[in-house]
Order: C-alpha cells, then structure tokens, then sequence
C-alpha cells in the first residue's frame, strides 16, 4: 500500500489564551494543499521503520508514524508491518508535514487489516498524537479550535485561484514561535471574517505568530511582502512558520529569486 500525506496551510490563525495544561488555545482554518510525503506500508514479520528523504531529527522510536502503529497495535491487536516513510514535506514548515504522516498511518492501517473503525475514533487516535494529526483523517477545509483538535467542516473552496507556497528553508521551532505572542481574544470569529470576499482578507484575516516570527527571521517577512509585490489578492504565513502562501486571481511566473523556495505554484 503506497499513500501519499499531503500538508496543509492555515488561513488565519489566532492566540486566544494559555491553557493550563501549558498549551494554547486557538482558532484557524486549515487547508490541505497539493505537496506530499510518500508512505509505504506493507504487512511483515517484524515492525521496520524506514525514513528517507529529507533528515528528520528525531530519536529512533520516536517518529509520529512509529507511534501511530504502536497506538493501532495496542488497540486492536494489528500484525507487524514494513513502513518507509519518504519526506519530502519540510520540517518546521508549518506544513504539518509530520502531523499528515502520523494520521495517514492511522488511515492506512485501518484499511491495510480491514478495521473498518469509524471516523471519529481514528480523530480521537490522531489527537493523541498531535494537536494537528486529527485534521488529515477528514483532509478537507476544516475550522480548527481547542489545541487544534477541536474540528468543524467548513465550506471553503480556492478552486479556480492560483496558489504559491514558498518555504526559505529555516526551520522554526514552536516554542521560539510562541515566545513573542500575546494570547488575545478577537472580535469576529474567523468564520465571518472569510466569509467575506478573499480580497479583503489583507486587512482582517491574520496569522498572531507573523509578528513573533518576522522579527526573529526576516527573510521569513519579506517572502510575504514578494508575494504581495507579484499580485496576490492574499498572502500569510501558514502555522507557526517558515513557509509563506499567495493567492492570486490569475497564473504568475515565479521570478528566479523565489523559484528556489517554491514548493507549490499552480491551481488548486
């Protein structure tokens, strides 16, 4: 069985308060986006885990894929598999890369032994792992609350528009992303805010980590303000950073400054 996680961006995401269990609350929409990672899985005598591709720094045992099959072994008995991940998705991207992998591990083995479980018990599995897993089980424009968990479809489409993403290739951690932000409380929910034309989401649909991250990493800053130089009708940092998206109402060509970072140009 070969699947391919994809990643996602966030339009608009806010810090609403610290929670006491040390995370934060929050509110964004995600959106899956057309770049992926390549997953193998295949039954086996003995648990392998294989990681190409990009470098992952990470412990060996510790990867989300890893411990999405010992959460599916531990509930439901499953038999050992051969699984090689390919990355190609960055890390520290805001892409949720790792978080895709972890939920289309939980996806794939449900059909690989037949477990036929039900949606939202694969959503409380992925919770488990990670505050973006439960999103990639569903894989559709979902508002996103509580850690990030906390999901309701939402009818969004960019059919027809132009997309970019860039990524400069700076890995940026979560902690130095929320080190510089001030949990606040919004006026509008951000349902009504893009519900209105995209054109207007410039000036009210905001990612609260751009200040943080920007001032850490300019170069991070100045991909958005390039995007907004070659026409885009919108343009924001997905998660916590580093990658960067444009919207545009018609195709662009990426000048060359920008063609080494792109990880997407194209419709969606």
């Amino acid at each position: 069985m070969i699947l391919f996680p994809n990643a996602k961006i966030n339009i608009g995401l806010r810090i609403l308060r610290k929670r006491e269990d040390g995370f934060h609350d929050i509110e964004s929409v995600m959106f899956p986006v057309p770049v992926y990672d390549i997953l193998e899985l295949l039954p086996s005598d003995e648990f392998i885990f294989k990681q190409t591709g990009l470098q992952v720094d990470s412990a060996p045992g510790t990867n989300l894929c890893e411990k999405a099959f010992h959460l599916m072994k531990e509930k439901h008995g499953i038999p050992n598999v051969y699984m090689h991940l390919r990355k190609q998705i960055p890390m520290g991207a805001g892409l949720g890369g790792g978080s895709s992998d972890a939920a289309f591990v939980l996806k794939g083995l449900n059909d690989l032994f037949e477990l036929n479980l039900e949606t939202e018990l694969l959503e409380s599995y992925a919770a488990k792992l990670g505050s973006d897993c439960a999103f990639f089980v569903k894989n559709c424009p979902q508002i996103a609350t509580g850690r990030g968990e906390v999901l309701t479809p939402f009818n969004l489409t960019l059919k027809g528009k132009f997309f970019v993403l860039l990524n400069p290739g700076i890995h940026v951690g979560t902690k130095e992303a929320y080190s510089g932000v001030v949990p606040q409380l919004p006026e509008n929910f951000l349902e009504i805010l893009l519900n209105a034309p995209i054109k207007n989401w410039k000036d009210t649909v905001v990612n609260d980590f751009e200040t943080s991250v920007f001032h850490q990493f300019p170069a991070i800053g100045e991909l958005k303000e390039k995007l907004y130089q070659l026409g885009a009708i919108y343009a924001a940092m997905s998660g916590s950073g580093s990658s960067v998206f444009g919207i545009f109402e018609k195709s662009v060509i990426l000048p060359k400054e920008l063609e080494e970072f792109s990880l997407y140009c194209g419709e969606l």
